[in-house]
């Protein structure tokens, strides 16, 4: 996975938009691979989805926590993408008290798919989604890669996490600090 470049794809994303009244003043905004990862250094952390319990009581507010302290090594922004809808993505932050990171819709998995980490959950009743793994990437290039072990389509229902914890990730900066 290091060097590669990342896949170029279009995010389907809302964002707030003060012009638009009423309950949902947010409107469809498309991103591209180019917008989120192009001239820059990003952490990227996936997970399997919204409101699961380790990508909710772990992985998500962890990395929300040490958001300033990734920021301090070197990184310009860090991003959770996840097999999920723009609204869902929104109502999951919104939950979780996200007050740093950003969350990237990856509703039809077509980036996930691009990278080579959709998995088929359909045994529990959640269709394809991510297998869990974390990458820094410096203008759309994958820099370092960290994934969870026994990638798998099997029906079992492992979900590890090991490797893409905010700690991990920290260690590694800190190691190449710039």
């Amino acid at each position: 996975m290091i060097n590669r470049r990342l896949p170029d794809v279009t995010f389907k994303t809302r964002v707030h938009d003060a012009s638009i009244e009423g309950p949902n003043p947010y409107r469809w905004q498309d991103r591209t691979t180019a917008d989120l990862f192009g001239d820059k250094r990003v952490v990227v952390f996936s997970l399997p989805g919204a409101y699961t319990p380790t990508c909710s009581n772990k992985q998500c507010p962890s990395f929300d926590l040490a958001y300033k302290e990734i920021l301090g090594l070197g990184v310009d922004e860090v991003y959770c993408i996840s097999v999920n809808d723009a609204f869902v993505m929104f109502q999951w932050g919104k939950s979780l008290g996200l007050k740093n990171i950003k969350l990237i819709p990856d509703g039809s998995g077509t980036f996930t798919r691009r990278m080579g980490m959709l998995i088929n959950k359909e045994h529990l009743g959640f269709g394809y989604r991510s297998w869990r793994y974390a990458m820094v990437a410096k203008d759309g290039v994958v820099e370092k890669w960290f994934e969870e072990p026994g990638i798998n389509d099997t029906g079992t229902d492992t979900d590890p996490y090991e490797q893409t914890d905010p700690e991990t990730m920290i260690n590694y900066l800190k190691s190449v600090k710039r």
